[in-house]
């Protein structure tokens, strides 16, 4: 098997067998090809020459455990609820969700800790949650990439015994390790070279004899001179396919597991996706984490109020006054509620995917539906934006920063705002999507803000812009909101037959920019909108791809 990204060949030549009933480690320096190495056995990753093969036949996501470095549960949530939401999109075989919670529980010694946080567990135990994520529907083959990593020794050595009575039970284990301690607790070993090939394979206790070397601390040492050695092909615990590249985990199990141990039972093909399904769990999760998230709940709730208050501190009453009108006040005003409306939208959408993507591309490799994913998180934080666009133009009116209208006039800027909204949100989702990490997602901000502030129109007519900086306002949001919140209070007669001087100039400025109807602006913040999710879709199939996708 041989495996190349970038122009560079990760893995040579690679082949051995993962047995049931055994836990497999793959061991190697940093940059090695372990993991990459992991991921093609589990599937997720097709090697370019040679195979793998599950039980005689291709690798199937629906019969596997995959627990990554990170933690694959939301920390915010209790171990129980958490395991619920998991179980309820994988569907357990045979079972319903809470006694394969209770089963899964009680297998990894974490009961007395289900109504604890997760993010108030120990190292090891997280680890072992994430582990019980996978066993909910006791697969038949469980991968794990550095499970000890971050780990101390007592709590590494818990951990591998826990696998251990696993495999007794006839679950195949393979891990990926750098720890030496961990190679004396597993039944084979898979060395890596730094060139990708395999420098040994076989029962750990003869390893160090193999090379030379007093501790299995020192094989690394011994592997970087060595590399892979044609020794390693005459290893005698070395078990080759025929085809060299083929690899092959025996999934079979032995008929009479451990006592007390979890039996892992072959699963039918689970039950078609429903889309429907998945949305309703998915939005609950999606709440249940903002309700016991408390600072999240806190700018969710706390960032409208604040803004609200700085623009009645900010805006003077009567701008609006026919009598004495202020144009460039007024102008100011609808501009900072049209941009309200993206900061909050903005907001509540630029740390919703990136904090939680480890779980999406666990999910997304066996049962997670991208669209349902996406749709869940508008359907929780839609509602919260529509409160919050409420209360601005609510309080404003109040205190007099706007003007008396009709509801039809109200509930016009209401829309505006909604979708301005909405296409912020949908942006922010984009950009969490496509950032690698929670401070990626953080310095967008700033950048994704002053574009809409500058090239509005509010500040710098968009007639007064340059060619390119009018042609950049088109594809602000902000703009179109601006200009329809302008439409809706119709600005140009307000101005034109207001006694103050300023009132032509400045309508003169902004040509045309408040001359159409609100409808048009509506339709360009919708079709934003829906732009922005379907490239939030694209982007997180692009990096959440499924199994041998």
């Amino acid at each position: 098997m041989t495996r190349t990204i970038g122009g560079r060949t990760v893995l040579r030549d690679t082949s051995l067998v993962a047995e049931a009933g055994e836990v497999s480690a793959i061991a190697g320096s940093s940059g090695s090809g372990k993991t990459t190495l992991l991921d093609t056995l589990a599937g997720l990753r097709p090697p370019d020459a040679g195979e793998v093969r599950h039980d005689g036949g291709r690798p199937d996501a629906r019969g596997l455990g995959y627990v990554p470095q990170d933690d694959i549960l939301h920390r915010a949530l209790p171990l129980a609820h958490s395991l619920r939401y998991a179980a309820a999109l994988r569907e357990p075989a045979d079972e319903g969700v809470d006694a394969a919670v209770a089963r899964t529980l009680a297998a990894l010694g974490l009961t007395a800790r289900a109504d604890h946080r997760v993010d108030t567990l120990s190292g090891g135990e997280r680890k072992r949650a994430s582990i019980a994520v996978e066993l909910l529907t006791r697969p038949r083959v469980l991968f794990l990439d550095e499970p000890t990593s971050g780990l101390d020794p007592a709590a590494a050595a818990e951990l591998m015994s826990v696998l251990r009575e696993l495999a007794r039970a006839g679950t195949t284990v393979v891990l990926t390790t750098h720890a030496p301690a961990d190679l004396a607790r597993c039944d084979r070993v898979a060395f890596l070279a730094p060139d990708g090939r395999l420098a040994y394979v076989g029962d750990p206790r003869a390893m160090c004899a193999h090379f030379g070397v007093a501790t299995e601390a020192d094989v690394y040492a011994a592997v970087a001179v060595r590399g892979a050695s044609a020794d390693a092909e005459r290893e005698p615990e070395l078990e080759l396919e025929p085809e060299v590249g083929a690899l092959e985990p025996e999934l079979d199990r032995p008929s009479e597991p451990a006592p007390g141990s979890v039996e892992p039972v072959a699963r039918t093909a689970p039950r078609a996706d429903r889309a429907l399904r998945q949305w309703s769990i998915l939005a609950r999760r999606d709440l249940e984490l903002i309700i016991r998230d408390r600072p999240a709940a806190a700018m969710l709730i706390g960032s409208p109020l604040v803004i609200v208050a700085m623009f009645a501190m900010l805006f003077r009453p009567g701008a609006f006054d026919p009598a004495d009108p202020s144009p460039s006040g007024a102008a100011m005003i609808l501009f900072w509620i049209a941009f309200g409306g993206f900061f909050f939208g903005l907001t509540y959408g630029l740390l919703q995917i990136c904090v939680e993507l480890p779980i999406v591309r666990r999910e997304r490799l066996t049962v997670l539906r991208i669209g349902p994913y996406v749709a869940a998180k508008c359907t929780v934080l839609l509602p919260i934006l529509a409160l919050a666009d409420v209360l601005l133009l609510a309080v404003l009116r109040a205190l007099d920063r706007l003007p008396a209208a009709s509801w039809e006039v109200y509930g016009s800027l209401l829309v505006t705002l909604l979708l301005a909204s909405a296409a912020a949100l949908a942006l922010g989702l984009l950009t969490s999507a496509a950032v690698t990490e929670v401070g990626q997602a953080t310095l967008m901000l700033p950048l994704l803000c002053f574009p809409q502030v500058l090239f509005s129109g509010a500040f710098v007519p968009v007639p007064r812009m340059p060619a390119i900086g009018h042609a950049l306002s088109y594809a602000m949001t902000n703009r179109w909101a601006f200009e329809a919140l302008g439409s809706d209070l119709d600005l140009p007669g307000r101005w034109a037959h207001g006694r103050s001087a300023l009132g032509p100039p400045l309508l003169a400025s902004y040509g045309d920019s408040f001359d159409h109807t609100p409808v048009l602006g509506w339709a360009v913040l919708a079709g934003c909108a829906v732009l922005f999710l379907a490239s939030t879709c694209a982007v997180l199939a692009r990096r959440c791809p499924r199994a041998g996708a």
